[in-house]
């Protein structure tokens, strides 16, 4: 199993999903290199030999989410299978590393919004089922556009960022609404 859990949430009493950080050995070999963000699904009915059950990458070194730092912006509901998570995705271009992407490249800010997932035992997966997006012309520096909590009443989920608040379809995250906060 490689990564880590920066956070691990119960999904019941013998399964937690965790996320955290991919890694990488590093090739000097005592040490590894943080990558992209990771959700993972993990068996833990015998705490001494947990197994993983699915996991989930988003973008490369340099990818992160509040969810690290902050259990508040972790959006689960087991019933429903939805698991929802604020998330900027960095990525490198290699195009600018001609003899090949070294370990320790970080990736560049490329989007920033909610990542939506399903979550099943039965099936073992964690499958995206759509990303919403405050962001407006690519401009991910704007970060009072930065999506910081996701939750939901009803069939409506909710994302939210000091600028708006977006109301979306639960069944296929199609826009409902927008309400500006400025």
């Amino acid at each position: 199993m490689t990564g880590y859990s920066d956070y691990m949430h119960m999904y019941d009493k013998n399964h937690v999903i965790g996320a955290g950080k991919e890694t990488v050995a590093a090739e000097q070999g005592d040490f590894s290199w943080y990558q992209g963000l990771k959700i993972s699904l993990f068996d833990v009915t015998n705490v001494s030999d947990p197994k993983e059950l699915a996991r989930y990458i988003i973008g490369d070194r340099g990818s992160d989410s509040p969810v690290l730092n902050d259990h508040k912006a972790f959006l689960f509901d087991g019933e429903k299978h939805l698991l929802a998570i604020p998330v900027l995705v960095a990525e490198i271009n290699e195009s600018k590393y001609p003899n090949g992407v070294p370990q320790y490249a970080m990736g560049e800010a490329v989007w920033q919004g909610a990542y939506v997932f399903t979550v099943t035992l039965a099936g073992q997966e964690i499958k995206l089922m759509g990303t919403i997006t405050h962001i407006e012309n690519g401009d991910v520096s704007n970060y009072t556009r930065h999506v910081k909590r996701v939750l939901y009443i009803g069939d409506v989920l909710y994302t939210i960022s000091d600028g708006i608040i977006k109301m979306s379809s639960l069944t296929d995250l199609s826009d409902i609404s927008v309400l500006s906060l400025n």
